[in-house]
């Protein structure tokens, strides 16, 4: 069992949690079983994560803020605790990430990660990381909260007509993705476009790749394989890379006909269901 005395708080963003945790759930005079309390929830979730043996989550987060009157510390810092959950070679791009505000990107096997379902996210992230699957589903979530802050960034994605048909999670999994997406038909600064098939041969074979651009510093192209992630901010590769995105737009459909073939797709593919709204009484 570790005690709080072996955590180094400066090991990492979730020891550092754990040991402000505890030190200021001692300040406050509250036992952990005290603190589970106020928080609704129990005192041993409290000492797995004062322990760096759970992660936390936001909801926690929120509530031991508001129970111990920490102004919003523990909030704040959750979003480097799950980010230090990402795999160590994405964590560089998930920061760059968050910090664009222009992202374009073309996928050709999966939904777009800022663009992904909880449930979507889990089944993929069960299959080679069944036992963190909680923890990595909550960074990836994390992730996706660029798209809901006060000046969140651009985002243009380029699917292959492929991502659509791929099923991950089963029927009720892509019917739920793909029903997600058609809703980012009203985000302002969302836009999304399919490939299809009937296109062929296209620039984008070698595989998905993102461009990143900022404010005020240089344009990152970034790529990646099974177990590392390439970012650069090589000029003639942002070059030729931006040049073969715009010609992936120019084939890809648009924004329009690309929600009619995602809706005919969901439809007959993974079965229409309705909306609880759009039910009738006889």
């Amino acid at each position: 069992m570790v005690r709080i005395n072996d955590l180094d708080p400066g090991a990492s963003p979730l020891d550092y949690y754990g040991w402000e945790l505890r030190r200021l759930r001692e300040a406050a005079g509250l036992s952990q079983s005290q603190l589970g309390e106020c928080i609704f929830c129990t005192g041993s979730l409290v000492g797995q994560i004062e322990t760096a043996k759970k992660v936390p989550t936001r909801d926690f987060s929120e509530r031991v803020d508001a129970a111990l009157g920490t102004d919003g510390a523990f909030t704040r810092l959750l979003g480097l605790v799950l980010r230090s959950q990402l795999p160590h070679w994405f964590q560089a791009y998930a920061e760059m990430e968050a910090r664009a505000s222009y992202i374009s990107t073309y996928q050709c096997q999966l939904v777009y990660g800022l663009l992904q379902t909880e449930a979507y996210a889990r089944a993929l992230l069960t299959v080679d990381h069944e036992s963190r699957a909680d923890e990595l589903v909550a960074a990836r979530l994390e992730r996706q909260r660029i798209l809901v802050r006060e000046n969140s960034p651009v985002v243009w994605v380029v699917l292959a007509e492929g991502v659509l048909h791929q099923e991950v999670g089963g029927h009720a999994v892509m019917r739920d993705q793909l029903r997600h997406l058609l809703e980012f038909r009203t985000h302002p600064w969302v836009q999304f476009q399919v490939l299809p098939f009937s296109v062929g041969q296209h620039t984008g074979m070698m595989g998905s790749f993102t461009l990143l651009r900022f404010d005020d510093d240089p344009d990152l192209f970034y790529s990646e394989s099974y177990d590392m992630g390439h970012m650069t901010a090589n000029s003639q590769v942002i070059k030729e890379r931006s040049v073969g995105y715009a010609r992936l737009q120019a084939n890809a459909l648009s924004p329009e006909d690309s929600a009619e073939l995602i809706t005919r797709v969901m439809e007959e593919r993974y079965g229409h269901q309705a909306d609880p709204s759009e039910r009738t009484v006889a």
